[in-house]
């Protein structure tokens, strides 16, 4: 069959065979299947779906479109995380050393903002001198060094994700569940884990808007994970409202970096930590998660966690300077105060408004090759739950333009729903799929 067979197959809602799906999967990634036909592809997906075995069958082609990671040579237990994105979602950030510091190796590789959705290469790339771009030895050899390590995806690994991954983008197919599935999973089953552990967000901020179809994703991911040979859990978490206070790149890392010291947002630090004691319990036993969960406190408070980050940040060509001196991030030109025009409580914080008026301001990308502003976002002092009066602070803009301040003020000042009645915050962990 043609291409435009099979595109017409799928569009029409029928099951694609793993030889055709490895024809179109090894074809684009050679380069003789074009953007638009691969994009229309992912088009039918979008809308006709995929089943179960066509989307492990994806997610398998996709894995052997490269390399996969043999890390037998570490002694130790090799742990991943991986998130659905979300709105001030810097987790891997503080994980990477956490999880490193207790003892596991955490190899992470990552991908660049989706949409409204930042991405952790953006955000690290904020570091003086950090290198997201390494080899596959370079990154064993961090790996070994640091514990842990988070590169972006070199020509070896999954080649066939890393291009569709910017073509979903601009395509308005990033939700497709079938998608997301192997995207996600092609790159984690190719890092050579022992365990993986899935932060699923769902609410206005995430890309899976309801509840429902969190779950579904959650217990596709898991299937295929477990299904494939690498234990798996999903931890189905809110985004109806930004994780943390920072949203935008520079600041996250500060955010982060905050965090390790032991003073960053109570809601960041609790799914960090939530997290972090999830894989390290996937990566000993269920019967440990005391032991888990005490291990991870003691790399927090201690600073080992910390100083982890800090290797890490060196043994990629980074400044660690930037631990105890943030002023090396980058740093927007102005900042302005969005105040509070009555009083009561704030009941409702769009994640989704958040996160475009970050990207609107230059922190996340509209086409593939857009450039991004690592110095600008939106400092939270606000969240659900919060009392607040009239002229008091709700959000501060950190920016470069004044044009894109004025344009992202009206839908910033909407985010924040000010009600008399106060409501509690949403629960940060909604379910566990195991």
């Amino acid at each position: 069959m043609s291409v435009v067979d099979l595109i017409t197959k799928k569009r029409e809602g029928n099951e694609l065979s793993e030889s055709e799906i490895d024809l179109l999967v090894e074809g684009y990634t050679a380069g003789r299947i074009p953007d638009y036909q691969m994009a229309a592809l992912c088009m039918a997906i979008f809308y006709r779906g995929m089943t179960a075995e066509e989307t492990r069958r994806l997610t398998r082609s996709m894995v052997h479109s490269g390399a996969v990671l043999d890390l037998s040579s570490l002694s130790g237990a090799k742990i991943g995380k991986h998130s659905t994105g979300g709105v001030g979602d810097k987790t891997s950030l503080v994980l990477a050393p956490l999880l490193a510091a207790a003892g596991a190796y955490v190899p992470m590789i990552s991908g660049r903002g989706l949409g409204f959705s930042g991405g952790t290469l953006d955000k690290l790339e904020s570091i003086p001198g950090f290198k997201v771009n390494l080899t596959l030895s370079e990154f064993q050899s961090v790996l070994k060094k640091a514990g842990c390590a988070i590169i972006g995806q070199t020509s070896e690994i999954a080649p066939a994700d890393r291009k569709l991954y910017a073509l979903r983008d601009v395509t308005g197919t990033v939700e497709s569940i079938p998608l997301i599935c192997a995207s996600i999973m092609s790159k984690k089953l190719a890092e050579g884990l022992d365990g993986l552990v899935l932060d699923v967000k769902t609410g206005e901020g995430a890309f899976m808007t309801t509840f429902e179809r969190a779950s579904d994703l959650a217990r596709n991911l898991v299937d295929i994970g477990n299904g494939m040979g690498t234990k798996t859990v999903a931890l189905i978490t809110d985004m109806n409202q930004p994780l943390g206070l920072a949203v935008g790149n520079a600041l996250e890392v500060q955010e982060a970096i905050e965090t390790l010291k032991g003073q960053g947002p109570e809601d960041f630090t609790h799914l960090c930590e939530k997290l972090a004691t999830r894989m390290l319990t996937l990566a000993t036993s269920p019967r440990q998660v005391d032991g888990s969960r005490s291990r991870i406190a003691d790399s927090l408070n201690s600073g080992k966690a910390l100083q982890k980050l800090a290797e890490m940040i060196e043994a990629q060509g980074g400044n660690p300077r930037v631990i105890d001196d943030l002023s090396l991030l980058p740093k927007a030109t102005h900042q302005t105060v969005i105040v509070s025009e009555k009083n009561g409580y704030v009941v409702r914080l769009n994640a989704r408004l958040v996160g475009k008026a970050s990207m609107a301001l230059g922190a996340g990308r509209e086409m593939i090759d857009s450039k991004i502003d690592l110095s600008v976002g939106v400092m939270l002092h606000k969240k659900i739950g919060d009392p607040v009066k009239t002229g008091e602070p709700l959000c501060t803009v950190c920016y470069n333009q004044k044009s894109k301040f004025h344009a992202v003020h009206p839908s910033l000042l909407k985010a924040f729903e000010v009600k008399p009645a106060r409501v509690e915050p949403p629960p940060l962990i909604k379910q566990i799929v195991e």
